[in-house]
C-alpha cells in the first residue's frame, strides 16, 4: 500500500513554521517533555508498527504513524483538526509494541489537552464535548452520571437525537441500569484533595542530552523551542 504524502498548505514553507504553528509547537513540546521518556519521539523510524497494532486505526483519518510524521513536518494544527486523537482507545498497544519506545498514547493525551486549551477541534466530530462533560461529572460527583452526561452532550450537539434516545433511556431506568438522579461517592472531598495535590506535583523527566541548535522544524526541535525570529513565517 502506497503511503499518503501530506503536502504543505497555505503559507507554510519548507523548513519554516507560521507564528501560530510555532506557538502550538512550543505548547506541544512542553507537554511532551513532561512525559517520562517523551523525548523519544525523535526516535521514530516510521515503521508503522503503531498503526498496525491500533485496534481502532480503521476509524482514524490520520494513522498514529502519520501523527509523528506531521509533527516532523511542522503541521501540528493539522493534527489537532483530525479525529485521530479523539478516537484513540488508550489501549497502549502502540506504545508497548513500538521498537523505539515512543510513548504514543501519552502523546495523544498531550495533543488532546492542547486541543481543548486552544479550542481546535475537527469539524462535525463533537467527541471532545463528550470528554469535557465526562470530566466535569467526575469532578462533581466522583463518578460518571450517565443521564446527565448524555443530556449535556446532546443538548450541545444534537438535541433531536436526545428525544429519539428517550425510549431507550426509560427502558434502562426500569432495568435499574441507570439512575435518574446523580449519586455522589463517599468522601468526595478527599478525592478532590487528592486530585488537587496531584496537580501540584512536577512530573519527573528523564535526563538526556540537549541537541537542538536551530530554529527549524524536525526532530531536533524536541529538545528546544522554535525561535520566532529565525524559523517562523510572520
Amino acid at each position: 500500500m502506497t503511503p499518503k504524502i501530506v503536502l504543505p498548505v497555505g503559507n507554510h514553507k519548507p523548513g519554516m513554521v507560521t507564528r501560530k504553528e510555532a506557538e502550538l509547537r512550543s505548547a506541544f513540546l512542553a507537554q511532551v517533555l513532561d512525559i517520562p521518556g517523551g523525548e523519544k519521539i525523535n526516535r521514530c523510524i516510521q515503521c508503522g508498527t503503531c498503526s498496525g497494532s491500533c485496534p481502532v486505526s480503521y476509524a482514524m483519518d490520520l494513522q498514529p504513524r502519520e501523527i509523528i510524521a506531521l509533527f516532523r513536518a511542522g503541521l501540528i494544527e493539522k493534527i489537532l483538526q483530525s479525529r485521530t486523537i479523539w478516537i484513540c482507545a488508550s489501549c497502549y498497544q502502540c506504545a508497548s509494541r513500538c521498537p523505539s519506545g515512543i510513548k504514543i498514547t501519552d502523546i495523544m493525551y498531550a495533543l488532546k489537552r492542547i486541543a481543548m486549551e486552544r479550542k481546535i477541534y475537527p469539524d462535525q466530530f463533537p467527541v471532545y464535548a463528550l470528554s469535557s462533560k465526562f470530566v466535569n461529572n467526575v469532578n462533581r460527583y466522583g463518578r460518571n452520571y450517565e443521564i446527565g452526561l448524555m443530556m449535556q452532550f446532546y443538548l450541545k450537539t444534537d438535541p433531536l437525537r436526545l428525544l429519539r434516545m428517550a425510549p431507550m433511556g426509560l427502558k434502562l431506568m426500569k432495568l435499574g441500569r441507570i439512575s435518574l438522579r446523580p449519586k455522589r461517592i463517599r468522601a468526595l472531598k478527599d478525592i478532590r484533595k487528592i486530585i488537587a495535590k496531584a496537580d501540584t506535583f512536577s512530573v519527573p523527566r528523564e535526563i538526556h542530552k540537549k541537541e537542538y541548535v536551530e530554529g527549524m522544524i524536525g526532530y531536533r526541535a524536541v529538545d528546544g523551542e522554535v525561535p520566532i525570529q529565525s524559523g517562523v513565517v510572520r
